[in-house]
């Protein structure tokens, strides 16, 4: 068998997933995903390591900015072939790549303007790429069923199966055929967690020759589910209590969601005061939007409590932010609210102008609910800073911090090492991807003693040979 495999992100790293694939004549590109980490920020500058025209097919694992933010770029530079993935991913990497596409021109003509105040001659920033970049991208998605076989090219087939990270999110197995041999090259994408609410668990697998595995939390465990009910009840309580506002910082995809289902279902107990629900994102608004399209994607709970005439995104007390106008009019209100609030790391977006208005105040809180990589300004919020620099200047840290980690779309190490086991034997190579070094460590050593996985740690712009 000749098949190669490079690791072009999500190698020494937790974001910026980018693998390829080339088997016969081909070459297919998994993910194509932003480095969100501050000290690997410029990769999403740096010159493709593959000629995007020499790339014929994209797979796409799931809508996430880390996986699907360089499409556009990939595109304005010369791709043009097609890119498979499940219907809801195709949806929601639509609204994410269009609202990356017009922030990186934000963010250029912000820098220019600040770089003119010091140089009148400076040279204009360009931005990464453009929205008009993102809209020709989305043309490009190919929307299929999960569970659907697709011949990629000849001798290639890939099939999406459901992951459970976020909506639409795939593991993705690529079955290679040459001649009378086959190989099964399996993505495992982001899992998610079991028993998460409104999606269905992640599919189990049987049979791998090889595995990406991610890592993100290769080297802790969540806290149970059921725990998170009263952990962010006794938070809305004690900031309410306190007289200041809750500010969640929350990705738009699958947090968001996940964080109204757990509200509603309080409010609805009135084991929390009937706050008012800010939904500050025109994103996560419309990634909503695609959830109440996508039902028949929901687990048996959810679907019974639909049935009920109960939506698990919705309720009296919610209300959705599309302007500036009204993000800005949030910080007039007085009393207690709750804001909800992109980006999830604190990286950009709304969240940032709520930061500026809440840090400083002793009875607010900041609630995080998400993954925080390192180098971002929600790493620094979570492990203590006591100050800390927004919109070029440095601010004191007095609300409170408090953290849920089991809301997290990404399964743990447990449930890691539960999803490896279900094949029937040990993988040829199992390759640990997406993760901070410790974490890809732990669980590298982890599958080796107990499952007796020949693994790999993956590194950034390595190439290994699948034979």
């Amino acid at each position: 068998m000749d098949i190669k495999l490079q690791f072009l992100g999500a190698a020494g790293s937790v974001t910026g997933s980018r693998y390829l694939l080339s088997a016969n004549g081909k070459n297919i590109l998994i993910d194509c995903g932003f480095f969100q980490e501050w000290k690997f920020k410029n990769r999403n500058w740096d010159p493709f390591p593959v000629p995007p025209s020499e790339i014929d097919a994209m797979l796409l694992t799931h809508g996430h900015l880390d996986h699907c933010g360089l499409i556009p770029r990939l595109v304005s530079h010369g791709f043009e072939g097609p890119i498979y993935c499940t219907q809801a991913t195709a949806k929601i990497a639509h609204i994410i790549m269009l609202d990356s596409g017009r922030i990186q021109e934000e963010d250029a003509k912000y820098k220019t303007k600040r770089h003119h105040k010091k140089n009148p001659s400076a040279t204009a920033i360009e931005p990464l790429y453009t929205e008009e970049d993102a809209r020709k991208a989305s043309t490009l998605l190919k929307g299929l069923r999960f569970k659907e076989t697709l011949s990629v090219a000849e001798g290639i087939e890939a099939t999406f199966y459901e992951a459970g990270h976020i909506l639409g999110a795939a593991s993705i197995e690529v079955k290679v055929t040459q001649g009378d041999e086959s190989r099964i090259v399996l993505f495992s994408g982001d899992i998610g967690q079991a028993d998460a609410p409104i999606l269905r668990d992640p599919h189990l697998f049987q049979h791998a020759d090889y595995l990406l595995i991610e890592s993100t939390y290769g080297n802790r465990n969540h806290e149970a589910n059921e725990q998170i009910p009263e952990q962010l009840a006794k938070i809305v309580n004690d900031t309410y209590e306190a007289g200041g506002n809750l500010i969640i910082p929350s990705f738009a995809v699958e947090r968001s969601q996940d964080l109204l289902y757990h509200l509603s279902d309080l409010l609805h107990q009135k084991k929390i005061p009937p706050l008012i629900v800010f939904v500050d994102s025109p994103m996560a608004i419309r990634v909503t939007e695609v959830f109440k399209e996508n039902a028949q994607l929901f687990d048996e709970e959810t679907l019974a409590q639909l049935d009920k005439g109960v939506h698990p995104c919705d309720f009296p007390a919610l209300k959705m932010c599309r302007t500036t106008d009204q993000s800005k009019a949030i910080n007039n209100l007085r009393g207690s609210c709750i804001i909800i609030a992109g980006s999830g790391m604190c990286t950009g977006g709304r969240i940032k102008h709520h930061l500026k208005a809440n840090l400083g105040r002793k009875n607010a809180t900041l609630l995080f609910v998400g993954y925080q990589a390192n180098g971002t300004l929600g790493r620094q919020l979570v492990d203590g800073a006591e100050e800390v620099r927004l919109f070029g200047e440095m601010r004191e840290v007095n609300c409170r911090v408090a953290r849920i980690n089991g809301f997290s779309g990404h399964t743990d190490q447990n449930g890691l090492m539960k999803w490896c086991a279900s094949l029937d034997q040990a993988p040829r190579k199992t390759f640990i991807v997406h993760g901070e070094s410790s974490a890809a460590q732990t669980l590298s050593d982890k599958l080796s003693q107990e499952l007796k996985f020949d693994t790999k740690i993956a590194e950034y712009l390595e190439t290994v040979q699948l034979d």
